[in-house]
């Protein structure tokens, strides 16, 4: 048995990683090529396209990286010619992946969709793709299930990868400083927007914190470290140090700023207060805030269904505002309290059963199943 796997960020890797392993626990014989990076390629998968060439945000950063991306997407459609896989799992990432659904449909490849785009908060018009050129739907909230059912669409709720995960081992604090977490992000786009706010804000709030900061594996760790002498020169006045897990990071830290996406599920999971926030350029906040249908950005904010973590869009985003907001949630008090049990709100809401199989091992099944039946 071939699958082609293709996920195009740093979370949507990790679920694939998850994945495929729970796939070769059934087949222990099976074949894997696609989109994604470290974590996949560990699991023997073999990577055709690096998602570091092709994971953009924004409308605006996709035109200035369209050629790249246009090659990148050419040379995976030459390698599913050659391989003629099975089936297809394509993993969040729309924009890419929708348009690769498409192509693979048109070739009769079995396409099931693993982590749903978020289709109820914005661009709920992409529903037509995905009832023309998605086999099964395979979702992760529970509410999902149903919206895409209303719609016509086959699909399976089948858990939170994230929610199977047991949290990190976290060791000893060696430092003296309150270690702080901050997440710019996953795509080198996202990170150069975000990152240097945030390290501005490290230095408003100062030396008696230490400043975490994870490097996703879509990230080049040297391009980082630029950045970071960019923004803050060669003496950078802060304690910072750079992690290789997010997760790690999050359970270590008393507090936490980040990027909007996965990563703020992750530290509601965890149990780590933070504050999100999100920007793109101008052009892209213009063109897409009209689309926005949801009340929130965040993902435990969503789930929710009401402000758990704080906010900072756009303008709103500072490192004044990040620090400010980042000092309510730090001290013990009211505001870290009423945030500590929202996000264990959330985590109940995606608590798997006792006993029950994980969401990798329910999605493994599923795919398994989608193939079986074409």
């Amino acid at each position: 048995m071939r699958i082609l796997v293709s996920a195009g960020e740093a979370s949507g890797e990790k679920y694939g990683a998850q994945l495929i392993t729970a796939l070769k626990k059934r087949q222990p014989a099976l074949e894997c090529f696609g989109v994604g990076g470290e974590g996949m390629r560990a699991t023997g998968c073999r990577m055709v396209v690096d998602a570091k060439d092709v994971a953009v945000v924004g409308l605006a950063e996709v035109v200035t990286r369209l050629p790249r991306i246009w090659r990148e997407f050419r040379k995976l459609l030459r390698a599913v010619d050659e391989a003629k896989p099975d089936a297809a799992v394509l993993i969040d990432f729309p924009d890419w992946n929708l348009r690769l659904a498409r192509d693979l449909h048109r070739r009769g490849v079995p396409v099931v969709y693993y982590v749903s785009p978020q289709l109820w908060a914005w661009r709920p018009g992409r529903i037509e793709q995905i009832r023309r050129y998605v086999r099964k739907m395979l979702v992760i909230f529970p509410f999902e299930e149903q919206w895409y059912r209303e719609r016509g669409v086959q699909a399976e709720y089948v858990g939170h990868p994230l929610a199977d995960l047991p949290g990190p081992s976290v060791p000893p604090l060696r430092s003296p400083q309150i270690p702080l977490a901050l997440l710019p992000g996953s795509r080198r786009k996202e990170v150069a927007a975000n990152l240097p706010a945030l390290l501005q804000a490290a230095r408003k709030l100062g030396s008696e914190y230490q400043f975490l900061v994870p490097v996703a594996s879509t990230i080049d760790s040297q391009w980082l470290v630029n950045l970071i002498h960019r923004t803050l020169g060669e003496d950078p006045g802060i304690n910072l140090k750079l992690e290789s897990d997010a997760r790690l990071a999050l359970a270590m830290s008393r507090a936490a700023v980040v990027a909007s996406g996965t990563a703020t599920l992750e530290a509601a999971l965890i149990g780590t207060p933070l504050v999100m926030v999100y920007r793109v350029s101008p052009l892209t906040w213009r063109a897409g805030r009209r689309l926005v249908k949801a009340p929130f950005f965040a993902m435990p904010n969503l789930i929710a269904g009401r402000e758990v973590a704080p906010e900072l869009v756009q303008d709103d985003f500072t490192p004044e505002n990040v620090a400010a907001r980042l000092k309510e949630i730090i001290v013990d008090g009211p505001a870290r309290e009423r945030m500590l049990q929202g996000l264990a709100e959330v985590r109940a809401r995606l608590a798997p059963a006792a006993g029950a199989p994980s969401a990798s091992e329910r999605a493994a099944e599923a795919v398994l199943r989608a193939i079986r039946n074409t």
